[in-house]
């Protein structure tokens, strides 16, 4: 298997093969939390004018995402895992749009697999990965804006790689990193209230979920549903 880690809006448009998507604070950390809390799919989009469209249009039930970290208006929740975990989504289709990670998977447009990811579905994303026997793999950390590269998204790229290599990285050396990140420190801010540190504890929680979040194209639309 050829596994190529690349970076942020520039390398997800140049992904090939298998692409996965990853965003750990917060878009597929609160994709995960949506997924596990009964939502039936999410439709990923770049723009917020356009998921308020497809929700006008009966496409989808609630909007989730945020611009600059805060949401936007007239969107039904932001870009939190916590917001969102104690919600019942049962038979409920979200839309999903922020600044990296929505953008990111709709820009792979090379790709001919996509997967978006994060740690909490790192280890089941790379045993869907490996089940399914790709010659090549595109790991995509989209970063900040998808324009300056973040801790996270960085580890989360290698700790996949490692895991389809079948190595077993160490999970506290991986948060620790994360930890003492430049964006990680937004979450210690009390002058950034829309960056709640328990987001980021739970987007830490490395290898929650046992569920990958594949992407098919629906109608034209990208979308995720939890993989049985």
């Amino acid at each position: 298997m050829d596994i190529r880690n690349v970076s942020l809006l520039e390398g997800a448009t140049q992904a090939e093969g298998t692409a996965v998507i990853i965003d750990v604070f917060r878009a597929f950390t609160t994709a995960a939390v949506a997924l596990a809390n009964g939502a039936e799919k999410i439709i990923l989009v770049s723009e917020v004018e356009q998921a308020l469209a497809l929700k006008a249009n009966g496409f989808g039930t609630l909007c989730i995402g945020e611009v600059d970290g805060i949401k936007p208006e007239n969107f039904d929740f932001g870009n939190s895992p916590h917001e969102i975990s104690d919600k019942d989504f049962h038979k409920v289709s979200l839309i999903q749009s922020t600044r990296a990670g929505t953008v990111g998977a709709n820009a792979a447009t090379k790709a001919s697999r996509i997967y978006v990811a994060s740690l909490v579905t790192a280890n089941a994303t790379a045993a869907a990965i490996l089940s399914e026997n790709h010659e090549l793999v595109t790991l995509v950390a989209m970063g900040s804006y998808g324009k300056f590269r973040t801790d996270e998204d960085e580890q989360c790229g290698l700790y996949i790689r490692n895991l389809l290599g079948g190595r077993q990285p160490d999970k506290n050396s991986v948060r620790n990193l994360i930890l003492v990140g430049e964006e990680s420190l937004k979450y210690d801010n009390p002058a950034l209230p829309h960056f709640d540190p328990r987001d980021r504890v739970m987007a830490l929680e490395i290898d929650k979920y046992n569920f990958s979040m594949p992407v098919t194209n629906e109608n034209g639309l990208l979308t995720i549903r939890k993989s049985l």
